[in-house]
């Protein structure tokens, strides 16, 4: 039986890498607004848990971005399927990522994604021509490695 699952990307502003993510993946930042507003004026949450983001409450400490044709809550607006949670840690990061992302653009289009991306806050790292394949290596606006192939 195969299991679900999502990525858990530790993260000092989880608000700005959800954007980014959302961007470069053309995934939707998960809207948990109404839960959170329905559980702050029930006084089961206190105020300093959450912020304003973008125009609407967030969880303070971790936000998440969902692939936008995957089920999700309508109660909690979490993400069923694919989706990637980033969830705020106090140290920054530190060495090599053991895990990367590899976003596939479409045929030709390596070098454009990798401009929209340079625009929205990734940084060219280097770019890999080997016999087995081409892609470029980036980082995210926090610095965590991903590959644009």
């Amino acid at each position: 039986m195969a299991l679900g699952w999502k990525l858990v990307v530790d993260a000092g502003d989880p608000h700005r890498q959800a954007a980014f993510w959302a961007e470069a993946l053309g995934y939707q930042i998960e809207d948990n607004s109404t839960l959170i507003e329905r559980l702050l004026a029930a006084g089961t949450v206190e105020q300093s848990l959450c912020v304003e983001f973008q125009g609407r409450l967030f969880w303070r400490d971790a936000a998440a971005v969902r692939h936008p044709d995957d089920p999700f809550d309508p109660v909690s607006g979490t993400g069923l399927g694919r989706r990637l949670l980033f969830n705020r840690v106090p140290e920054p990061k530190a060495g090599k990522n053991r895990l990367h992302v590899d976003v596939h653009a479409d045929r030709g289009q390596r070098d454009a994604t990798v401009a929209r991306l340079r625009a929205h806050g990734a940084t060219l790292v280097r770019h890999v021509k080997e016999p087995g394949g081409e892609w470029s290596v980036l980082t995210d606006p926090e610095g965590n490695e991903f590959c644009v192939s």
